[in-house]
């Protein structure tokens, strides 16, 4: 995800020097804006009321309830970084470059944590419902959650080498800065690799998941498929066009085409902006709606 905050931050690639015109402004920092805020006021709440109140988690495995804690402090850390993004996009980066480093590297890590917990919880689910395994024990599972938090990190690592202070008649931004095209696209494409791979894992285990629930008639409940089709929809809407995008921006840096680049850096602000719709939908769809998956898998575990 190494444009993952390029996303939130305006960025410079192509752009010319002056004051935006008002409608670019309004399409690159006014509405992204308002969407992170929107994601701030419902997702902080959300997303602390699951850690405090655990709803419907009694019945979960160990597991399962390790998983979406994990989630749900993963997206909390994520959002609480929004007002200074806010900031950024209507008005300039003052906080220095060490700053605008470490915090990107914190967004990167919680976005991809969370990325790999829902996959994690997909493939959990699949085994626990589909083969009636049930995964790792205590040990194992504080294990797995570290080698989660560790890939994430390391995955995370281009934020740190990449971001720069890069100033112009505009202000100052918290933004990218490739030292090469070569550069770059390894960058876009070991990000668009990663949640390519992530997107595919979810919904093949989802998708196998629903199809063996439904082939009893004890188990073809509606609740269950608006479930696994509210978990594979979001999912795919919310992050295939941030990936989508990269993939165009390669395909711009390998054919010089420097207005599709440019129209790239221009939409980046509003498809990474859906990331973090992600990270405030997450509550809803993994922790207020995990009793009915429950009662699914305790019902295949008698079957």
């Amino acid at each position: 995800m190494d444009e993952l905050n390029s996303s939130v931050v305006p960025s410079n690639i192509s752009s010319s020097p002056g004051p935006p015109p008002p409608a670019s402004w309004v399409y690159t920092g006014l509405i992204p804006a308002l969407v992170l805020s929107v994601c701030f006021l419902l997702g902080v709440p959300g997303n602390i009321a699951v850690i405090i109140l655990r709803p419907n988690w009694q019945h979960l495995s160990s597991l399962s309830q390790s998983l979406m804690l994990n989630l749900a402090i993963s997206d909390l850390l994520c959002l609480l970084t929004l007002p200074l993004w806010i900031y950024t996009l209507l008005y300039s980066w003052t906080l220095g470059l060490v700053t605008c480093k470490l915090l990107t590297y914190l967004v990167y890590c919680c976005l991809y944590g969370s990325m790999l917990t829902v996959t994690a919880l997909s493939i959990q689910r699949y085994l626990q419902v589909v083969h009636l395994q049930k995964c790792f024990d205590r040990v194992g599972k504080k294990r797995m959650l570290g080698l989660l938090w560790l890939i994430a990190m390391i995955l995370s690592i281009p934020s740190l080498v990449v971001r720069q202070l890069i100033s112009d008649q505009r202000g100052t931004t918290c933004d990218s800065h490739f030292s090469s095209s070569a550069q770059h696209v390894a960058v876009l494409l070991s990000e668009t690799l990663t949640g390519i791979v992530s997107i595919t894992v979810v919904v093949f285990s989802y998708i196998s998941l629903h199809w063996k629930v439904n082939q009893a008639a004890l188990f073809n409940n509606p609740q269950t498929t608006r479930l696994v089709t509210s978990i594979i929809v979001t999912f795919f809407v919310l992050l295939m066009p941030f990936h989508i995008t990269n993939i165009v921006g390669v395909a711009a840096i390998s054919l010089n085409n420097d207005s599709l680049l440019k129209s790239c850096m221009d939409s980046r602000n509003i498809v990474g902006a859906l990331l973090f719709v992600n990270s405030f939908m997450n509550p809803l769809l993994y922790a207020f709606a995990s009793r009915n998956m429950c009662t699914v898998c305790q019902k295949r575990e008698h079957e």
